[in-house]
């Protein structure tokens, strides 16, 4: 069995796969003071609490958070006796190309779901991802990651104004039933909404016209599906994306 970790600025997610379909998906903050004897307990205690008997024999991480990995590398050696794959380390390998200015650091996570989204849906594409970033990742018709966009994510923009203006309260996203408000948090939920369907749908039309080609515009992260509502132009959503893409990333280093 194989376990995939992706870890966000946000939160760390774990996933156990079977080779067929994922047994579990668990969650927990991202934290690098966390040891990992501390990551044993908490994922042992959920797998029974689940019922799950896991007989994990390979793990495969993608962080955007390095100092999380160490103690991460520490937990698959210290009770898996495996060492695990870390996507951007040069002992892992990419099954699609990395097309961007020399020097340049690309994000695992935008790797990963670059490889998912070419093996999910084939070539030309733009990946929206809901994170704290919201991002943008285009890949070309032979699967090749070649740049993106760098939003401010949606909790992201909701705290900064929470912050920054005493008066406006901390608010959930949710689709209004109106774009015109008629109190400050209907405004605030407007202007949050429709601001990002705005924001999705102008980057990526863009994006398509600087390509001069059609593009698939595939949506993923938790509030994708949301956004679908209100008419974000999304040819498909996958809440399992990056995931997805760690088992073939997985695959084809084992192949190798």
């Amino acid at each position: 069995m194989l376990l995939a970790i992706d870890c966000g600025n946000t939160n760390t997610v774990f996933s156990i796969w079977d080779g067929t379909r994922f047994l579990c998906t668990l969650r927990t903050a991202t934290e690098h003071q966390r040891t990992a004897d501390q990551y044993f307990v908490w994922f042992s205690t959920l797998l029974g609490h689940h019922g799950i008997r896991a007989d994990i024999t390979d793990v495969i991480i993608s962080s955007t958070v390095p100092r999380v990995v160490f103690n991460l590398r520490v937990f698959s050696d210290r009770y898996f006796g495996c060492r695990p794959l870390v996507v951007g380390k040069p002992e892992c390998r990419l099954p699609v190309d990395v097309r961007v200015d020399p020097g340049t650091q690309v994000g695992p996570d935008r790797l990963v779901n670059t490889v998912a989204g070419h093996d999910l849906y084939g070539g030309d594409l733009i990946i929206v991802d809901f994170g704290t970033a919201t991002t943008f990742d285009v890949v070309a018709r032979d699967g090749a990651y070649i740049g993106g966009v760098i939003a401010p994510g949606v909790n992201l923009s909701l705290q900064a104004l929470h912050e920054a203006a005493a008066a406006l309260p901390h608010i959930d996203v949710t689709k209004p039933e109106r774009v015109i408000g008629t109190n400050t948090v209907d405004c605030m939920q407007s202007g949050i909404f429709w601001g990002y369907v705005g924001l999705i749908n102008g980057i990526c039309e863009r994006i398509k016209a600087e390509r001069g080609r059609a593009m698939k515009v595939i949506g993923t992260g938790g509030l994708a599906s949301l956004f679908q509502q209100g008419d974000a132009a999304f040819d498909g959503v996958e809440d399992d994306l990056t995931m997805h893409g760690l088992t073939v990333i997985h695959s084809y280093n084992k192949e190798g």
